[in-house]
């Protein structure tokens, strides 16, 4: 491979670091063309981008990349993979379903809302992070149920008030 060729596969690197926010470093060494094409396949229609690359120009990619991803040089031996993603738990519910038929793909690290993850044993944690969206739709939930609280209770109390008032009035006037 010509230099030029490793320089442009780092900055493609970096680029897609810097556009999705969320990287997963994966090992699928030993898996067989079919299965190695069924999990790309699977990951296309989760609109998740695995890349191969050799450790070095991924390393070199994380070294050119804006923050500090020194803790998943360790992790950069053997065969590696990266699956870029816009939704953080996505990659993490894939490697799982996944290997209910396979052995691998197995997680290495990742980086997930500014935050390293290291070791296979971290994916059951990865799975359970909600997304931006998710944790949005939470809070405007827990908002919500306040306000239907205190409407419900106006609406309800609103008839019996009347009744109140309306027996109130007939008192005086008798």
């Amino acid at each position: 491979m010509k230099r030029e060729e490793k320089e442009q596969i780092i900055n493609d690197l970096v680029e897609q670091m810097k556009v999705t926010n969320h990287f997963y470093l994966t090992d699928i060494s030993d898996l067989n063309v079919e299965t190695t094409n069924k999990l790309r396949r699977v990951c296309y229609d989760k609109n998740v981008k695995l890349q191969v690359a050799k450790n070095t120009l991924i390393q070199k990619a994380l070294e050119k990349s804006e923050g500090d991803f020194s803790e998943l040089f360790g992790v950069l031996k053997g065969s590696s993979a990266i699956m870029f993603c816009e939704t953080a738990n996505v990659p993490a519910k894939l490697i799982k379903e996944f290997r209910k038929k396979n052995p691998k793909p197995l997680l290495k690290g990742a980086f997930v809302e500014y935050s390293i993850f290291l070791g296979d044993n971290m994916l059951d944690a990865l799975t359970k992070v909600k997304s931006k969206n998710e944790l949005i739709g939470d809070i405007i939930g827990l908002l919500q149920s306040p306000a239907k609280n205190v409407i419900s209770a106006l609406q309800s109390g609103g008839n019996t008030l009347a009744g109140v008032v309306k027996t109130l009035s007939e008192r005086e006037s008798k």
